[in-house]
């Protein structure tokens, strides 16, 4: 079984997030960044696969411009056998990530893909499932756990009523969840290993792909500033307070 596995250059997820003063977006300049945790998620599951016996190549694509080699290295160092980087500006909508990664399988053929439900930046949670509609295949999303049999992917997806379990027939996609597993650390020895690692590299056109952008970002504010809370003496100051002032008491 051959697994593609989607990476995603974002802000590091422990970094405090900057507004850029202009509003266009978020500050990067000078700013650590990471592979998406959900995409670091999506690829261990993919490592334990060939671990395991049940695959037998996880191939890592990240499309963005140079430095999301950094990423596809870390993917290298954690265990991929191949890294595939798609050269394109750094701001794609979902459609045309889901299109690129359609064309993508068309080329590599993978039995799965294995996609992150989210990325952090953007929070779209729009890829997998385009994807699913642009391949006719059937996925499963926001998999907490995640098992194989008879040709079936067995994923299980937290649901308001509990744990809901779908059975998925192989050439299928699945987007994991956070819950699915915690991502190993590369030792040093992969890492230095992944440094020398050939990297293939492809462009949009390459895959028939043109990106248009149908969706503009008009501006990127940060949250409003929380009031501080106040200290009552009586219950009747509360209801007093509670009634004239915040307005949730007839």
């Amino acid at each position: 079984m051959k697994v593609l596995v989607a990476v995603k250059r974002v802000v590091d997820a422990y970094v405090k997030i900057r507004v850029a003063s202009d509003g266009s977006g978020v500050e990067t300049a000078n700013t650590k960044m990471s592979m998406n945790p959900f995409d670091e998620i999506a690829l261990e599951a993919a490592i334990r696969l060939v671990e395991s016996g049940q695959a037998s190549e996880v191939i890592a694509v990240s499309i963005g411009p140079d430095a999301v080699q950094e990423q596809l290295r870390t993917a290298l160092a954690m265990g991929a056998q191949r890294a595939i980087h798609i050269d394109a500006s750094a701001d794609l909508e979902p459609l045309t990530v889901a299109k690129t990664l359609q064309a993508l399988c068309a080329r590599e053929t993978p039995d799965l893909v294995i996609l992150g439900k989210q990325a952090i930046d953007d929070d779209s949670n729009q890829t997998g499932q385009m994807l699913g509609a642009l391949q006719g295949w059937g996925q499963a999303t926001s998999v907490s756990a995640l098992e194989f049999t008879q040709g079936k992917a067995v994923a299980t997806r937290e649901i308001d009523g509990g744990l809901e379990r779908l059975a998925v027939t192989l050439p299928g996609i699945i987007s994991v969840d956070l819950r699915l597993n915690d991502p190993r650390h590369p030792k040093l020895p992969d890492i230095m290993k992944a440094k020398r690692a050939p990297i293939e590299a492809l462009t949009l056109s390459d895959l028939g792909i043109t990106a248009n952008q149908r969706l503009e970002v008009l501006e990127v504010r940060e949250p409003p500033t929380r009031t501080p809370g106040v200290r009552v003496d009586s219950v009747s100051e509360l209801i007093e307070k509670l009634r004239n002032e915040a307005g949730v008491m007839p």
